[in-house]
């Protein structure tokens, strides 16, 4: 493939101005992209078959839709592309972000809304502002793809985590009330003790072997 080319130091001061990554870490990550491509300047789904270790995530193809998914993507919809340019991988990788304790409080406050709305979208596969019972189920189903009886187990686990979901969001339930979906609001409630800001990343960083999901 030749040499790579490198980015001019302009796109990558407003590269890392608007995803917070460092220059380093953005010429790394360009080398990375255009290795996944081979070298093309856009990226397709299929390119993603390259990060052998992104197979064991039970959530593979959730990660990798995230990538094409317009409402990441600063698009304002729930409308998916065919393939993204470097600068939309970025952009969609910087939700990834490792979070140290070296940043400030009002920094790790805003990467945690911004990582739990990139996970709420995950969830909310339709776009309609609302976790479903019917998504629930696909998410446990996917995380028990590999377990036995998963079908059973997994209507459970969804059910309950539902229940549970309305309890911690709506409180004590009327017999005829109905809990039709878990709002991002309800979401920030049911997530406000997980330190996602430091726990979510993917780790694409490593030139020496082939990138590493985590």
């Amino acid at each position: 493939m030749g040499s790579t080319p490198s980015l001019p130091a302009w796109e990558i001061r407003n590269l890392a101005n608007t995803t917070g990554f460092t220059s380093e870490q953005i010429e790394i990550l360009h080398r990375r992209f255009l290795h996944l491509t081979d070298g093309k300047t856009t990226m397709g789904k299929d390119c993603f078959d390259n990060i052998p270790d992104l197979d064991c995530n039970p959530i593979k193809s959730r990660i990798v839709n995230a990538f094409f998914d317009g409402r990441n993507l600063g698009l304002q919809t729930s409308g998916t592309v065919d393939e993204i340019t470097f600068e939309n991988f970025l952009t969609t990788l910087s939700f990834f972000q490792h979070m140290d304790d070296n940043h400030t409080k009002e920094d790790l406050e805003y990467y945690k809304n911004e990582k739990l709305q990139f996970l709420f979208r995950m969830y909310d596969t339709n776009g309609d502002g609302k976790i479903t019972l019917e998504e629930l189920r696909e998410i446990v189903d996917e995380l028990l793809s590999k377990t036995s009886n998963a079908e059973k187990t997994s209507s459970s686990i969804a059910d309950a985590a539902m229940l549970e979901a309305a309890n911690i969001c709506v409180g004590q339930m009327e017999p005829d009330q109905l809990y039709d979906g878990i709002t991002f609001d309800d979401f920030l409630k049911i997530m406000q003790d997980l330190k996602i800001e430091t726990k979510m990343h993917v780790r694409f960083l490593n030139m020496d072997t082939t990138a590493i999901c985590k």
